[in-house]
């Protein structure tokens, strides 16, 4: 492999180094000890919604091997692990708390704390529970204030002894995937209940940041994945539109209401028709725009857009499976995204470095207020397979990861407060619509054993780790 910048690169001293999962992604026991429906447990069951009709029964069966997943930490010389909290395990049918429920996430956090590992802790990454979904999900109002009952919850029992708190996972994901798309659960495909789901996940997280605060939480932030939107023509005006809608609903829909205090006002006319104004009331924004003490940064790739229809002999975007779907990006549903013949990864997302220092340093210049930042989410889908000496070979992941850590690196020389890095992912697990057909992880799981692999990209991020030293 390239000798890269970030394997020589003088890392601050208290640069956190770690890795990521999503509870509903890897637990399994879906339906174990209290815990109900989540969106995902009930969208699994349409038919065609996840591809080869996968399931969350099983997942990686980290709830009954989490101290095995720990030891495995342990061994990567991970100093952080980003996990989230299953509402649908906690509060199951968004009613009564679950004391096993928490029981599970109490062990996990000692077992860390016992390998000397800081736990991370997001509260929400897609698990609605499916019976709050029925009520209307994130388009009801009203599921902004469960959430915070919920927060409340999980702060009781964990706060004693969990310091950074993630309040929500990729809200586009969750709202306009999910409401829009019908991509993801809960698979509707309503545009103005997706920027009702925008603003209510927003709500909520304003909600809970406040009140997490007055309990004593001393680390509250967001996660928020975020791109470049490049126009693929950039002195084509109908280009330049077309990225500028794509920033606005990618990255400024969110950005904005937290660090600025309010909707971009290019972004309330594009979706003017289509309901968020409605949804919006007075104190909203002061509500939502909490100060945070860190921003989360998910990046896997950038986007070449355009506005104009892709030119014959275009490749087709993957997709999970063929049920129907409607574009996410709502008011803006004509804008394409033209291939640059780049490297791809197994997901079709094209490969580009600099995209992320790029992206950095953007968020540097344009808020002024913008506090401290964590990559929480980086990392690569690829073909791999165990050989027959027992070893995961994967050396494109690893030119990927050690790749986006010199981009971070690079972005660290510009000035930019980045603080800490968070491969994606631990494990190899269920990746929402495409199942068990796309792995992430930098440990291998054969998911008919269960027995864990840990790859070569991995064993290479333990090294970088080990050399820059155990958090302080």
């Amino acid at each position: 492999m390239t000798r890269h910048l970030s394997q020589s690169f003088a890392w601050p001293e208290h640069f956190i180094w770690g890795s990521a999962t999503a509870a509903a992604q890897i637990e399994g026991a879906a339906h174990s000890h209290g815990k109900e429906d989540s969106i995902w447990d009930a969208f699994a069951r349409t038919p065609g919604a996840i591809a080869g009709g996968d399931d969350l029964q099983v997942a990686v069966d980290h709830y009954h091997r989490y101290s095995e997943d720990v030891a495995l930490m342990r061994e990567l010389h991970l100093e952080s692990y980003r996990f989230s909290t299953s509402w649908a395990r906690i509060v199951p049918g968004g009613r009564a708390v679950n004391q096993q429920g928490l029981d599970f996430y109490s062990r996990l956090v000692d077992e860390l704390l016992e390998h000397g590992i800081l736990p991370w802790l997001t509260l929400y990454h897609w698990d609605l529970p499916q019976a709050l979904e029925e009520l209307g999900g994130w388009a009801n109002r009203d599921t902004a204030f469960r959430f915070l009952e919920y927060a409340e919850v999980v702060h009781a029992k964990l706060g004693d002894r969990v310091t950074h708190w993630t309040t929500f996972n990729e809200p586009l994901c969750s709202s306009l995937i999910g409401y829009a798309a019908g991509e993801h659960a809960p698979g509707r495909r309503e545009p103005a209940a997706a920027l009702a789901a925008v603003h209510h996940q927003h709500l909520a997280h304003g909600l809970a940041t406040a009140r997490l605060r007055e309990l004593g939480a001393e680390h509250l932030g967001i996660t928020l994945n975020l791109t470049n939107a490049v126009p693929d023509d950039s002195a084509d005006p109908v280009d330049l539109e077309a990225a500028r809608r794509i920033d606005a609903l990618w990255n400024r829909m969110y950005l904005d209401p937290i660090l600025r205090g309010g909707y971009p006002a290019d972004l309330l006319e594009d979706v003017g028709d289509l309901g968020l104004n409605a949804v919006i009331k007075d104190a909203d924004a002061m509500l939502i725009a909490q100060p945070i003490d860190f921003l989360g940064v998910n990046h896997y790739h950038d986007d070449n857009v355009s506005g104009h229809p892709l030119a014959a002999g275009e490749p087709a975007a993957l997709v999970p499976t063929d049920s129907p779907k409607s574009s996410p990006f709502v008011g803006s549903e004509h804008v394409t995204f033209p291939t640059r013949h780049l490297p791809r990864t197994a997901m079709g997302w094209e490969v580009n470095p600099q995209g992320l220092r790029v992206l950095l340093n953007r968020l540097r210049d344009d808020y002024p207020n913008l506090p401290p930042l964590y990559i929480t989410e980086n990392g690569a889908a690829y073909e791999d397979a165990v050989t027959a000496q027992g070893t995961v070979e994967d050396p494109e992941r690893e030119e990927y990861i050690f790749s986006h850590l010199d981009a971070v690196a690079g972005a660290l020389s510009d000035g930019v407060d980045v603080r800490g890095y968070f491969l994606w992912s631990l494990l190899d697990n269920f990746e929402w619509a495409w199942g068990y057909n796309k792995r992430f992880g930098i440990i291998h799981v054969d998911y008919r054993t269960q027995q864990r692999t840990i790859k070569n990209s991995g064993r290479a991020y333990a090294r970088l780790i080990a050399a820059n030293r155990t958090m302080a």
